[in-house]
């Protein structure tokens, strides 16, 4: 009874959508409506039937030898969709990528039933050949989809009450399509979820076929469920993350941009020797644990060594080198999710501006995208546009030949271009270079072609191209320091860098820093408190040169005290801190930067909006609230009186 009038229901919703075009809310599902209206963009007719293309025997056979793999990995999960299927008088129906389907199996009385219209081995089942079905609509919505009766496009297709979902594989593509089909005159209620748990072990067995020689991690937050299909998993080789499976990636809150991107350490708050250690749990950087079950890889002597391909964040690098790094920057979840992307579009040779202040760590960025791409054997060539004299800036970009000019080396230079070849050009300071090389530079990125100075051959170069720069590059006024040309063709993809100040765990980035400092001495609170209060102009480089100066006479002190603190930090200390309501004159613990009663003041003239009262106080929204989450009990009070 209950199928008869969703039946009727929907056979209503039909007839509404064929002349108006539009259903009322809530009686059709929204990925079954937007089929509907792809179809009728197709310029299909509801009352209409499906184009029919069957295939020949031999090409069905080559079809499926195409898929030879894809079929291998199916068969367990199919064997057993196949009980299911027999017991309810259905199908289970294997299709590849586009919608054709590959093979069934079940119940034969249904086949019969289900060749009418189509469904069998060597039939198109993608939307543009059947209309809105399970298979086809489960890839275009790329999503699990349940189809039932009168919500197939095609009237004849109403027989049918489908189940489908993608099968990924490691990677995130799409390579095929699990669907277990039956009568509509039947209850399927459980189809969805058999379909799903097959899907979870072919994706599981793909995982652990391709990813045998590398760390793999099983991951949920019930035990139970581990070494399930239900189960994330995750691999990593040589401390990099290689693949991830839809559950973990759900588990951890990342998207597919993190994979061959994230460290271990960028995952976990946990270093990678435990779990080959044979750890059972692991942390999350967002305080979540997780049960784990690891398997160690197969090759031989990879258990006791694991290498980080990626050189450490450094503070400072020099000029056409690559990186050699003292102390890491550290990354939070928003900053590493730029990270990915712009791993990704460099590596699709997209060109990558990085935007931000003096010192935010934009060469370092720079590094990083180097360092995970694909290029990372490559060299890392980085020109500082604003240091090199304009008299030798476009010899030292594209180079010359011997006897170019007076002083020329015998031998000629190739030039730093041609040094970047295979590798990465990091461009800072962008917008100092002269506007008569910037056409130079504008026509290498076009031609990919370097033409040294005195007249030599063209040479073809291929390089990743990231630039940078501390200041807005403006195309629309008159006086604009970048080409408008140029501009388009280095800002295909830009980054903004944000300020340190704005960093909400700023303490753990002054604790990783500091960490980093070989036998360092204890970092007394009150110290570290001024160093959260302080705004930070210089960003990460003044704040690496802070806490070095700090190290080297606490070392040597044996304690770190507040009389090494730079003038300027102890100036804004006092400053901060010579409020008469604060009743206190401990610089630390008192206002973290902010008086009691100015940050009280601002809130009520803005009535309590911390956005305005942030922005009276000149600091951003993130450094206000961590000055509220810092007050003590006594604190909060004065801020209510």
């Amino acid at each position: 009874m209950v199928i008869q009038a969703r039946d009727r229901v929907l056979t209503h919703a039909r007839r509404l959508f064929s002349e108006q075009g539009a259903v009322p809310a809530g009686i059709v599902a929204a990925p079954i409506l937007r089929s509907w209206r792809r179809c009728i963009e197709h310029g299909f007719d509801m009352g209409g039937t499906r184009r029919q293309e069957p295939m020949t025997q031999v090409e069905l056979r080559e079809l499926q030898q195409r898929h030879a793999y894809l079929r291998h990995m199916c068969q367990p999960a199919i064997a057993l969709l196949r009980q299911e299927a027999r017991g309810t008088g259905g199908l289970v129906i294997l299709a590849d990528d586009k919608g054709l389907v590959l093979e069934s199996a079940g119940a034969t009385d249904f086949a019969s039933r289900a060749s009418q219209v189509a469904l069998m081995p060597g039939a198109p089942w993608d939307e543009h050949a059947a209309g809105t079905n399970a298979i086809g609509t489960a890839l275009v919505e790329r999503r699990a989809i349940a189809v039932h009766g009168a919500e197939h496009f095609f009237t004849p297709n109403r027989i049918l009450a489908c189940a489908a979902m993608p099968i990924t594989d490691p990677q995130g593509r799409t390579i095929g399509v699990l669907d277990l089909s039956g009568d509509a005159r039947c209850d399927h209620r459980y189809a969805m979820g058999l379909v799903g748990l097959a899907v979870a072990q072919v994706e599981r067995r793909m995982f652990a076929e391709a990813y045998a020689d590398c760390l793999l991690m099983g991951l949920h937050a019930d035990p139970a469920w581990l070494d399930t299909p239900r189960e994330g998993v995750l691999a990593f080789r040589d401390g990099v993350l290689v693949a991830a499976n839809r559950q973990a990636l759900g588990l951890l809150g990342m998207g597919r941009a993190a994979i061959g991107v994230f460290l271990f350490e960028e995952v976990f708050a946990a270093q990678i020797d435990e779990m080959l250690s044979g750890a059972d749990r692991v942390q999350t950087h967002t305080g979540v644990t997780l049960h784990v079950r690891s398997q160690c890889p197969a090759a031989e002597g990879r258990r006791t060594s694991v290498r980080r391909p990626v050189e450490p964040l450094p503070v400072e690098v020099s000029v056409a080198t690559r990186p050699v790094a003292s102390h890491h920057v550290s990354y939070d979840a928003a900053m590493l999710d730029k990270l990915a992307r712009a791993v990704h579009v460099s590596d699709a040779g997209v060109s990558v501006l990085l935007q931000g202040e003096t010192g935010v760590g934009k060469e370092v960025f720079a590094q990083q995208i180097h360092g995970r791409g694909r290029r990372r054997a490559g060299p890392f060539i980085a020109v500082n546009c604003a240091a090199l004299p304009e008299s030798l800036i476009e010899s030292e970009l594209f180079g010359y030949e011997e006897g170019a000019f007076t002083g020329a080396r015998k031998q000629g230079s190739k030039g730093l271009l041609r040094q970047a070849h295979g590798g990465t050009l990091f461009l800072d300071e962008i917008g100092d270079m002269p506007l008569a090389l910037q056409a130079r530079l504008l026509r290498v990125l076009q031609t990919r072609e370097v033409c040294p100075l005195g007249g030599g051959r063209a040479v073809t170069v291929d390089f990743a191209l990231i630039c940078a720069t501390h200041r807005a590059l403006s195309v629309d006024e008159p006086q604009a320091i970048v080409r408008p040309d140029l501009y388009f063709r280095i800002a295909e993809y830009s980054v903004v860098l944000s300020p340190l100040r704005d960093r909400a765990d700023l303490r753990d980035v002054v604790c990783a820093i500091w960490a980093g400092f070989p036998g360092a001495p204890h970092l007394p609170k009150d110290i570290e408190d001024i160093l959260m209060a302080y705004a930070w102009p210089g960003n990460y480089r003044q704040l690496v040169s802070v806490l070095r100066t700090l190290w080297i006479l606490g070392s040597q002190a044996e304690r770190v005290r507040m009389d090494m603190l730079p003038a300027e930090l102890l100036r804004a200390s006092t400053t901060a801190t010579t409020s008469p309501e604060a009743g206190s004159t401990d610089s630390a613990s008192l206002l973290r930067g902010l008086t009691i009663a100015a940050m009280r003041r601002a809130l009520e003239q803005h009535d309590g909006n911390v956005s305005r009262a942030a922005r009276e106080l000149g600091v951003h929204r993130s450094t206000f609230y961590r000055r509220l989450g810092a007050l003590t009990a006594s604190e909060s009070v004065l801020m209510r009186r």
